[in-house]
C-alpha cells in the first residue's frame, strides 16, 4: 500500500518579464563599456563564465568588448556543479568539479561572470575553483541580475540590474545558446 505525499507540489508561476532579449543585449553593451572604462582598457583581461549561464554571457561581453577594443581578450569557462540556494533543494553547498578553464589566469584582471547572483555562494565557490587554477592580478564579479538576500559579504562590480525579491520568488535568466527563448523572468513558487 502507498501512501500519498502530504508535502504540497510547489508550482512555479511567471509574474512579470524582468528583460527582453534586446533589453539584455542592451545590458550588456552597458557593462562592456564599463568594463573598459573601470579597466583603463583591456590588458591582461581575461572573462570566466561560471557555467550555465555565465558562460554565454562571458562570451557575449567578450565579443562586446573585442570590439569595441578591436582585439581579442581571453574567454574562460568554470564548470561548478551547483547544489544553488535558489534553484535547487538537493544540498546546501555548491560542488566544484576541475576543469581548464581555457587559458591561464595568473596575473590577469579577471571578470568572473553569473547570471544571478543571490546568496552568495555559489561565487564563494567559483573563487574556490578560480584560485585552483591560478592566482589572478584580480577578480571581479558581473552579475546580470542582483537580487539581493546575501549570506556571504560578495558584492559585484558590474550589475545589468538590480531585483528586490522575496523568498518565494526567483529569477529566471533564459538565454538562446540553451533556451528556446531570450528573457529573463521573475517567478513565484506558489503551493497547488
Amino acid at each position: 500500500m502507498t501512501v500519498p505525499s502530504t508535502k504540497p507540489q510547489v508550482v512555479l508561476r511567471e509574474k512579470t518579464r524582468l528583460m527582453s532579449a534586446s533589453e539584455i543585449e542592451r545590458t550588456l553593451v552597458r557593462l562592456a563599456h564599463e568594463i573598459v572604462e573601470k579597466n583603463n582598457g583591456v590588458e591582461r583581461l581575461g572573462f570566466v563564465g561560471i557555467k550555465r549561464r555565465g558562460v554565454p554571457l562571458a562570451r557575449r561581453l567578450a565579443d562586446l568588448v573585442n570590439k569595441i577594443e578591436k582585439t581579442t581578450v581571453a574567454v574562460g569557462t568554470l564548470d561548478i556543479n551547483l547544489y544553488r540556494d535558489d534553484l535547487s533543494t538537493t544540498g546546501p553547498k555548491p560542488v566544484v568539479n576541475k576543469m581548464d578553464i581555457g587559458f591561464d589566469v595568473t596575473d590577469k584582471n579577471i571578470i568572473l561572470v553569473d547570471d544571478v547572483l543571490y546568496t552568495g555562494r555559489t561565487i564563494r565557490a567559483a573563487l574556490d575553483a578560480l584560485f585552483d587554477h591560478g592566482r589572478p592580478g584580480r577578480v571581479q564579479l558581473l552579475v546580470l541580475i542582483d537580487r539581493g538576500h546575501r549570506e556571504l559579504p560578495i558584492e559585484a562590480a558590474f550589475i545589468g540590474r538590480h531585483v528586490q525579491t522575496t523568498e518565494n520568488e526567483i529569477i529566471e535568466v533564459k538565454l538562446q545558446e540553451i533556451d528556446p527563448s531570450e528573457q529573463v523572468l521573475l517567478v513565484e513558487k506558489v503551493s497547488a
